[in-house]
């Protein structure tokens, strides 16, 4: 028979596995071994097996150390709302003897839990407008790949329109959680899905506003193929596996359609009898693509003959300098880079200042939930608070 025990913020008895299962999620993230803790708790090793699988009841005087051991509190622990999910051990293949990667996990775990706790507490469910999963077929995966994008595309009504803003659209069209931040620079992306915290995907705000939009779209790829499998993205990835090669060639294709390439680079380059810098420049501005990948793209489509991306690296490349003067007023700026030099999202600093209002969380509940310290949270609430402070005849919404 399951057994209950009578802990935490709520009347509903917690089971003795889900205390279990929460006690060692947090081990896990504190990165201690069972050995570890039954060592700095004196207590047997197979004390700490049996509490960790629901065997035994736990002493509130052994919950306030294993909290202060794991960096935590009682009341994160047990509290119903909150989220313990470790994305960690899904990514263990893939961070083994890669700190920077492990970093990049940790990162997109804390903000991701951190935002369906609030959401849970205020009573907010995420649209999920997820399309079907597409398996990876035998044959030709750039074509299965070119046809899987034109029927996301034809599904979310885009028709040929170029999609300069990849997060805005895995937000609002997919419900798909995005966190721009700033990692090292050989992560282009993470990927991972998870039945707690839905799609969840974290790019790199110090590449490009154009890499990024690539980034993004090749980590839509590996939802749409293989939802089920954590992935990162590393800079100049070869893409050696099929599942690699699906991604890239999906990504190319969502943000470089085909026929509309064809149709603007006959637009661009109408009168012109060679492929210049400026035809480059206009084309991947158009797009949200980097100059390299729309040349690419022309290559592969047969727009222009093989080898011309390396001709024009070859004879001096094609330079920012050459794309202000190209472009001038028309590039825009890049507010992603701007938002990530913030602690947390503008979406989590919303949610918890919601929260905080209704006193849901006190001002050290949030301050741990987001990795703060007070005086960061306390700014983050008053500059929220100052955002909301709308004079006396607002709209008001629906209860």
């Amino acid at each position: 028979m399951d057994q209950k025990v009578m802990i935490g913020t709520t009347h509903d008895p917690m089971p003795l596995a889900e205390i279990g299962e929460r006690l060692r999620i947090a081990r896990e993230v504190a990165r201690l071994t069972q050995k570890d803790v039954a060592d700095a708790m004196s207590i047997a090793r197979t004390t700490l097996v049996a509490i960790e699988r629901g065997q035994r009841r736990v002493r509130i005087a052994e919950l306030q150390q294993f909290a202060k051991l794991y960096g935590t509190s009682v009341n994160a622990l047990l509290r119903q709302e909150a989220v313990h999910v470790d994305l960690a051990p899904r990514f263990r293949k893939l961070t083994d003897n890669n700190q920077v990667a492990a970093q990049a996990t940790a990162i997109l775990a804390d903000l991701a839990r951190a935002e369906v706790e609030l959401e849970n507490l205020l009573g907010v469910k995420r649209a999920r407008n997820y399309p079907a999963e597409r398996p990876i077929l035998p044959g030709d995966v750039r074509v299965q790949a070119e046809h899987d994008a034109a029927e996301l595309r034809q599904r979310c009504g885009l028709g040929q329109a170029p999609v300069h803003d990849i997060v805005t659209f895995l937000e609002m069209e997919l419900g798909v959680r995005v966190y721009v931040r700033r990692v090292d620079g050989n992560v282009s992306g993470l990927f991972v899905f998870d039945d707690v915290l839905g799609a969840c995907i974290l790019l790199n705000a110090n590449h490009p506003r154009a890499r990024r939009n690539q980034s993004g779209a090749h980590e839509l790829g590996h939802f749409i193929s293989v939802r089920r499998e954590p992935e990162i993205l590393h800079l100049s990835e070869l893409g050696n596996t099929r599942e690699e090669r699906y991604a890239t060639a999906f990504g190319i294709a969502f943000l470089t359609p085909a026929n509309a390439i064809k149709q603007k680079f006959g637009e661009v380059t109408a009168g012109s009898s060679q492929l210049t810098r400026r035809h480059v420049i206009v084309l991947a501005h158009y797009f949200g693509v980097s100059r390299e990948a729309i040349v690419r793209r022309l290559e592969d489509l047969s727009l222009t003959k093989k080898g011309s991306w390396d001709w024009f690296v070859a004879n001096g490349g094609i330079t920012d300098t050459q794309e202000r003067q190209v472009l001038g007023d028309l590039q825009l700026p890049d507010l992603y880079k701007g938002a990530a030099d913030r602690p947390t999202t503008l979406r989590l600093n919303l949610l918890a200042a919601e929260a905080y209002r209704r006193e849901l969380l006190s001002e050290g509940q949030l301050a741990q939930l987001l990795n703060l310290d007070r005086v960061e949270l306390r700014g983050m609430l008053q500059d929220v608070e100052m955002l909301e402070d709308e004079p006396d005849g607002a709209p008001k919404l629906p209860l």
